[in-house]
């Protein structure tokens, strides 16, 4: 049964993506990702903050019909076939463009939805039938200034917008596992752990200062591109709001898939 279209203040949402081979694999997570978009209510459009876009300045897609982007290589035919035909919004890309105002936002026709975004969706929204608009990462800015940028989009969750931060807490390729075994490293799942009891104290500051947990931080976070998208998130808790891990657990040894939503 399909959830009605929300009138209501929407969660928000960051999801680890994993592996893009998500998207034609039925496993835990993107079984997991399935209930999700079925217990949600539904939005009336998603904006999508993904590790995938990283530019020099702030931009948010503004086409009518973005593209998907497959952005990797190395990867099954099935997953370079696979389309995700969702409609953008350019009316919600200016709308955000007039919300911020830390930096300026431009309006982007050239990107479109890539992997970070549309692995996720094709499992919360297969049917590709809600407007996307993906805003991408400046590479320049400080964790504060992100957060910063998050805060000012609060006002769309009340406007049916879903926002979605794509990326993974602990994301470090140089630590594969791919044993069957696969046992997780132990500072991944160290410092996965003290990003979860962050979050349920609250306190931002210290999330934003992550890199000040010492050696695990380097370790999970060596470079700060799948981090950033949980920023935006958590810049969009309210007082009052509730969080919990609708997903959680490592994958490939490296990879945290730890899941927040904020309601």
């Amino acid at each position: 049964m399909t959830n009605t279209v929300s009138d209501h203040k929407m969660p928000a949402l960051f999801l680890g993506h994993g592996s893009p081979m998500n998207v034609i694999e039925n496993n835990l997570f993107t079984k997991s990702w399935e209930i999700l978009g079925k217990s949600l209510p539904r939005p009336k459009s998603i904006l999508s903050i993904s590790a995938h876009w990283e530019t020099r300045g702030t931009y948010v897609t503004a086409m009518e019909s973005p593209p998907t982007l497959h952005d990797f290589g190395n990867f099954p035919q099935a997953l370079f076939d696979f389309q995700y035909p969702a409609k953008g919004e350019p009316n919600l890309a200016k709308k955000i463009q007039s919300l911020v105002k830390k930096t300026a936002v431009g309006l982007d026709t050239q990107w479109g939805l890539d992997h970070g975004t549309w692995a996720l969706l094709a499992k919360l929204y297969p049917d590709a039938d809600i407007p996307v608009v993906q805003m991408s990462l400046d590479r320049t800015l400080t964790p504060l200034e992100h957060y910063e940028i998050g805060k000012e989009l609060r006002p769309l969750r009340n406007e049916g917008v879903l926002i979605l931060g794509s990326g993974n807490l602990v994301h470090n390729l140089n630590h594969l596992n791919y044993s069957q075994s696969e046992k997780s490293a132990d500072w991944a799942i160290e410092f996965d752990e003290a990003i979860k009891e962050l979050l349920l104290q609250g306190d931002h500051q210290s999330i934003l200062e992550f890199e000040t947990l010492g050696e695990i931080a380097k370790l999970s976070v060596p470079t700060p591109e799948h981090f950033l998208p949980l920023i935006y998130i958590i810049a969009l808790q309210e007082k009052n709001e509730k969080i919990i891990f609708p997903v959680e657990g490592m994958t490939l040894g490296s990879i945290s898939m730890r899941s927040v939503l904020i309601s």
